[in-house]
């Protein structure tokens, strides 16, 4: 294995010993997990807790698929009718909302923080908005032909905004996988 980089069964140990993933084989990670307070150590954090409440539940699913890259998120407990943006980030969750850097971007924007749009769109960074339904529940998936590099993709951020950007109302840590040949 090489230093710094988790493979996708140790990854997914991590977080399960943490009761946050379970891997899948080498093509899939998956991850689980409830909201917690910001303040709390948890993979997944709010920021807002009315329209993301402590014990709302999040799973995010990378499967490496024969044309690319499919990331999938499903959540559950999170304000019905609201119109979520999500983007995979850069790092890790943490306290401080922007803790988790900015959006993964296939193509870096040399400018950073990035807000040129040939960088800033759902070909160039993985966008999985959603509006939650009446019974809180929400999910969207996204595919791309190129896969994560390693160590560069660490959580998903849920958005105040759909698009592009917007205030940071939640996070989940998520262990991606980089894709053979990405």
């Amino acid at each position: 294995m090489v230093a710094g980089i988790l493979t996708a069964a140790v990854a997914a140990a991590v977080l399960a010993a943490s009761g946050g993933a379970t891997g899948e084989g080498a093509d899939c990670v998956r991850a689980e997990g409830r909201f917690a307070p910001s303040r709390a150590h948890s993979p997944a954090l709010t920021y807002d807790r009315n329209l993301v409440p402590p014990g709302a539940r999040i799973q995010v699913t990378q499967r490496h698929e024969k044309g690319g890259t499919r990331v999938t998120l499903r959540v559950r407990g999170v304000e019905p009718g609201f119109a979520f943006g999500a983007h995979v980030h850069q790092k890790p969750c943490g306290v401080d909302p922007a803790a988790a850097g900015g959006h993964y971007q296939h193509h870096p924007d040399p400018e950073q923080p990035s807000e040129n749009p040939a960088y800033v769109n759902p070909d160039n960074e993985v966008w999985l908005d959603f509006t939650a339904q009446r019974d809180g529940s929400g999910q969207a998936s996204a595919v791309h032909s190129w896969g994560f590099r390693p160590g560069a993709a660490s959580s998903v951020v849920l958005h105040r905004e759909q698009g592009g950007a917007g205030d940071r109302v939640a996070c989940f840590t998520v262990p991606f996988e980089p894709r053979a040949g990405s």
